[in-house]
């Protein structure tokens, strides 16, 4: 088998499963549905501070759920098989692990890649006609910083899919690397203002408390420029694929 008959078949199997598509339809329901919630407060949080607004960054609040989501779809991209014990067969049908894990995360990533982008475009289209209906100021594409602001969202999902893909071949379970992944992405974040003064530093570069600064229009001067802290993640989802790709060479099924 090739390298593209290897990615076809992953395909295949990817699209078979019910779950990758009752994971993609909840991540466009859940975040199109935030979307639409997180603008009844818009009127009130312009109002309190006018200067802070970033319409671009409230309409693509929806990501804190949908790094979530698509993080479980990475998973279950390695994990289904593991669980089902057809990973022995798929390894029968691809003896070289180094390509057939590669597959899984070329598909993992193809998928990603539109699912985050059509996720981003769409909050922000919806987001600002809401806004505008309410009448508080709204943001266009061609303003500075929106579009990368957008991009980067979906470039950020990308990036947590295949963290999570990572996890996935380390961990062997999908509970145990959805758990890792939350604590990775919600409990360390959340847990920052509990450490001393003198880790602060630290969490500016946080893979994900920092690449996060990539859906906003205003910088935040606490955070190193938004597009160096998502290649900081994108370094460290490197360095988590490279250890999945060792143990998933080295040990048995």
């Amino acid at each position: 088998m090739t390298f593209t008959h290897t990615v076809r078949a992953e395909w295949v199997k990817l699209r078979s499963l019910r779950s990758t598509w009752l994971t993609l339809g909840c991540l466009f329901a859940v975040g199109l549905g935030i979307t639409a919630l997180a603008m009844n407060a818009a009127p009130d949080a312009y109002a309190e501070d006018p200067a802070a607004w970033d319409p671009t960054a409230r309409s693509l609040t929806s990501y804190i759920v949908a790094q979530l989501i698509i993080g479980v779809l990475g998973i279950l991209v390695v994990t289904s098989e593991f669980a089902t014990g057809l990973m022995r067969t798929s390894l029968l049908a691809t003896p070289r692990r180094h390509r057939l894990l590669a597959a899984k995360v070329v598909v993992a990533a193809a998928v990603a890649v539109l699912a985050g982008q059509v996720l981003m475009f769409a909050a922000f289209l919806i987001g600002q006609a809401v806004l505008g209906a309410k009448g508080v100021p709204t943001a266009a594409l061609g303003d500075p910083g929106v579009l990368p602001a957008v991009a980067g969202g979906g470039l950020y999902l990308t990036a947590i899919a295949l963290l999570a893909a990572g996890l996935g071949t380390i961990v062997r379970a999908t509970a145990g690397a959805l758990a890792i992944l939350v604590g990775i992405v919600f409990l360390v974040p959340a847990l920052a203002g509990l450490f001393p003064a003198w880790l602060e530093g630290m969490f500016a570069f946080w893979p994900t408390l920092g690449a996060a600064q990539v859906f906003k229009t205003l910088p935040d001067p606490a955070f190193p420029h938004p597009w160096l802290n998502l290649a900081g993640l994108g370094a460290g989802v490197a360095a988590v694929l490279a250890a999945a790709f060792v143990v998933f060479r080295r040990r048995d099924v």
